[in-house]
């Protein structure tokens, strides 16, 4: 029987975004009819498999972005949020190819399920920019994403508390205001697909969360001091208020966690 890992590192090392995209369908496809043995046994790799475009620069050499308000401000939007769903499917594989043998079955039940919503995320958004005369790729994209996960690649209890608990809940404090702005503007459509993602990213940060607590109960760890200590040594940037609390804390990420150490 095939395993986990090596499942996952044929995602990772599947360079066309729509090829990733349904390899990660089938990778969640097969875990649940019972093909794959819950096993990481081959190691991943450093840097996944990406696409020759979009070109990627260095977040001081990203072009600036307005917030929505003409189409093209639109589209430049779409385009990065389809690019961080695209390294998103990556992060969640990574994730279960890195770490999945180390938690319960339950642990690869929802990890698989995130990495099936952010391959359907981005389907959407690289649909909704067709549609609207961009494709994914037609513009630069940000560089830095994939950074959180090479600096825990060593250690699953940091991967929990900055991928999902950092990076994914910051999507959470910003997705409403930009639905606000794109609705502002008439773009009900795209509205709507972002509507559908922060429902989703609620439910990743709840698993980020909830195995979190679950490594620190195994370990004898105080979850939110720990989280603290994890963030401040392995996180590069800060915590920026403002942060939709009520959106965190039905994730289960409460204030305990995050507002001593925010900026």
């Amino acid at each position: 029987m095939q395993s986990l890992g090596e499942a996952a590192r044929a995602v990772l090392l599947t360079a066309d975004p729509h090829d990733k995209r349904r390899a990660a369908r089938a990778l969640a496809r097969a875990w649940r009819r019972g093909a794959l043995a819950q096993r990481c046994d081959v190691a991943m790799p450093d840097q996944p498999a990406w696409p020759a475009e979009p070109a990627l620069l260095p977040p001081n050499q990203m072009p600036r972005r307005r917030k929505g308000g003409s189409e093209r401000g639109r589209v430049a939007m779409l385009h990065a949020l389809a690019h961080i769903e695209f390294v998103a499917i990556d992060l969640a594989v990574d994730l279960l190819g890195r770490f999945g043998d180390r938690f319960p079955r339950g642990f690869v039940d929802d990890w698989i399920a995130v990495a099936a919503d952010e391959a359907m995320h981005f389907a959407l958004l690289d649909r909704r920019l067709r549609t609207l005369g961009s494709h994914y790729g037609a513009l630069p994209a940000h560089a830095g994403l994939w950074e959180a996960a090479a600096a825990t690649a060593d250690d699953p209890l940091a991967r929990l508390a900055i991928v999902p608990m950092v990076l994914e809940a910051r999507g959470l404090d910003v997705t409403p205001a930009t639905v606000t702005r794109f609705r502002a503007q008439g773009d009900e459509a795209s509205a709507k697909i972002l509507e559908r993602i922060y429902t989703d990213e609620i439910r990743h940060v709840s698993a980020g969360t909830v195995w979190f607590n679950w490594m620190c109960d195994e370990l004898g760890f105080a979850p939110a001091p720990t989280w603290q200590t994890l963030v401040k040594s392995r996180f590069r940037g800060v915590l920026k208020p403002p942060f939709n609390d009520s959106a965190r804390r039905d994730a289960g990420l409460t204030q305990e966690y995050y507002a001593v150490i925010a900026s």
